[in-house]
């Protein structure tokens, strides 16, 4: 998905001080659209949603006020900041109580509007964002995939280059980074959509009751068997056996279970018969379970067999341009879920965000926007100013995750630089220039003394 651009409406009724802050503000890269009263003003935002409104209290006929409430009411989403006088603070205090995003007192500083301005264009961004991976993943009758970066678009690409075969698929990735959607829409963008999606987690029983559990078992079969039971496998007939952490599966088990993908049939315990299985089967493993097969921890045969189609799922620190969307997008949920409001989302926090190693993945992050939008989130997070009150500037926040994505290179290359130029799609000299300035030394992040810095 591309970045969407997101315009400034900005209604002023002095033509002077409209051309000085246009001009202010469009050297500052904005784009902006103006007008010269409340009532053109709500035509520019009906006809062009994707904005911020930037507009003075006092304007002839409706006021500024009355024209947020009628913008908010066009789309409560759409920030609004107020421009007031003196003797409006308190009107402009009150009106961020219904709704207003913010507010900036004349005359305006112009680095202070421009940090409201670029805070209100990343949430208006975040929101529009949000709705188009929703209604782009509705159009395609399949599960929310979040993301935009290269790695995700290529993930999505092959899913819809293999659902429609009957392709068994392996999907390897570390512990929540979203195994399990992604065989959903394996499932979802498949003819066998209407057929069953079947999940089962091969660590979550006992190997007493696993073997039922996949294949089923007629009545008297053992103790406590008192009703004939239809197993995983056939009760993903026409649809998908989607096993989670399939290393996990007893050696026994996948001897049996290879045989069901060779011959797609299966015998429940106690039973003789063959029943036809159609199913397709999507594996996830968090292991290389090539490994495991040569130290005779996972059957080779069941490996190669399965390693029909394998979906590489990268870490969440390997794709950080994804944390900003997958983060709104929790928080939306966990608001609706908890019946809380959604808060003003800084850019201090989206880059410290970015910034974290999120051993936990996606799975963490979610978990994350449930405590932020409860209110377990502390405004101080590792010596960032998340609050209002000494909060960091824009340049700051930039300048710290800069230079943490060039420590972690440097980090993973051993110290080399010319690696990590490669690595960051940078000149060596430019990244020499931004060891500099941030007074990084490539030779601390050597891993032995054979490591070179060039």
């Amino acid at each position: 998905m591309s970045q969407i651009d997101i315009s400034i409406v900005y209604i002023e009724d002095d033509k002077s001080v409209q051309f000085a802050y246009r001009q202010s503000m469009e050297i500052s890269g904005f784009t902006v659209l103006v007008a010269d009263n409340a009532e053109d003003g709500l035509k520019l935002v009906r006809k062009n949603p994707a904005c911020v409104v930037l507009t003075d209290i006092r304007l002839p006929g409706m006021s500024g006020i009355k024209l947020m409430e009628k913008v908010l009411a066009v789309d409560e989403a759409i920030p609004v900041v107020l421009i007031t006088g003196h003797g409006d603070v308190e009107m402009a205090v009150h009106a961020m109580k219904l709704g207003a995003h913010d507010f900036i007192e004349k005359p305006c500083n112009n680095q202070r509007l421009t940090e409201i301005l670029q805070r209100a264009i990343e949430k208006r961004r975040l929101v529009l964002e949000n709705v188009a991976s929703r209604l782009q993943q509705k159009a395609s009758d399949g599960p929310v995939m979040i993301g935009s970066s290269n790695a995700m678009q290529r993930i999505r690409e092959m899913i819809l280059n293999i659902s429609d075969t009957d392709a068994d698929v392996l999907v390897q990735g570390e512990t929540g980074t979203g195994k399990e959607v992604v065989a959903n829409a394996i499932h979802m963008w498949s003819s066998r959509r209407s057929g069953n999606f079947v999940p089962l987690n091969c660590a979550a029983f006992p190997d007493t009751l696993f073997e039922s559990e996949m294949f089923g078992h007629e009545a008297g079969t053992f103790t406590g068997a008192t009703k004939k039971r239809i197993g995983k496998i056939e009760y993903a007939h026409k649809g998908t056996l989607f096993l989670d952490e399939i290393e996990s599966m007893p050696l026994d088990i996948q001897a049996k279970f290879l045989r069901v993908l060779q011959e797609r049939t299966v015998e429940r315990l106690g039973n003789n018969v063959h029943v036809p299985v159609d199913c397709r089967v999507v594996a996830a493993t968090k292991e290389d379970l090539q490994v495991l097969s040569e130290k005779k921890a996972f059957r080779s045969d069941l490996y190669y067999r399965l390693n029909v189609v394998t979906i590489h799922l990268p870490p969440l620190r390997e794709r950080r341009e994804d944390i900003p969307e997958l983060f709104y997008h929790f928080a939306s949920l966990a608001s609706r879920q908890y019946r809380r409001p959604m808060p003003d989302i800084k850019p201090e926090l989206i880059i410290w965000l970015q910034m974290q190693a999120w051993p936990g993945n996606v799975r963490e992050l979610k978990h994350f926007a449930d405590r932020y939008i409860l209110g377990f989130v502390s405004p101080q997070i590792d010596g960032f100013a998340i609050s209002d009150e000494n909060r960091m500037s824009l340049t700051e926040c930039l300048d710290s995750f800069e230079k943490q994505l060039i420590e972690d290179a440097l980090r993973q290359t051993g110290g080399n630089v010319g690696a990590a130029a490669k690595q960051l799609l940078l000149p060596r000299k430019t990244l020499y220039d931004k060891l500099n300035r941030h007074d990084i030394k490539p030779d601390s992040f050597r891993s032995g003394s054979g490591a070179q810095t060039d």
